[in-house]
């Protein structure tokens, strides 16, 4: 980066069935919340650098910690809420990135964390 700008990761959370049992019209509303967050980014501060959708948890693939990092499938652990997308966004600071977040849609629980710049 050649500013003071940092980078932050935007995780939304959210009980994965919230979407696959939607209907259209309230799919179009979740829509229209990242629309207004990624077309109103730049006003509060915030620069989207990437963002995606995450497949379902059946389609995860865990690797367990330790030397033979044994692989099974689906997520870590049982949860209500499964990482479900993410936003890569720089900004000046925390605060910018966390009013901003507040546009995308409520059912989300969000976590705002810093990215780490390690120089390998």
């Amino acid at each position: 980066m050649t500013d003071d700008r940092s980078r932050w990761m935007v995780l939304l959370y959210e009980d994965e069935n919230a979407w696959a049992t939607a209907t259209p019209e309230q799919q179009e509303v979740y829509l229209d919340r990242h629309r207004d967050y990624e077309q109103n980014a730049a006003g509060h501060g915030v620069a989207i650098l990437s963002s995606d959708a995450l497949q379902p948890t059946a389609h995860a693939t865990t690797l367990r910690a330790g030397e033979e990092r044994i692989a099974s499938d689906g997520p870590f652990a049982e949860t209500t809420e499964q990482l479900g997308g993410f936003y890569l966004v720089e900004a000046a600071s925390r605060g910018d990135v966390v009013d901003h977040a507040r546009r995308l849609p409520p059912s989300y629980t969000i976590e705002v964390r810093p990215v780490a710049i390690i120089d390998f």
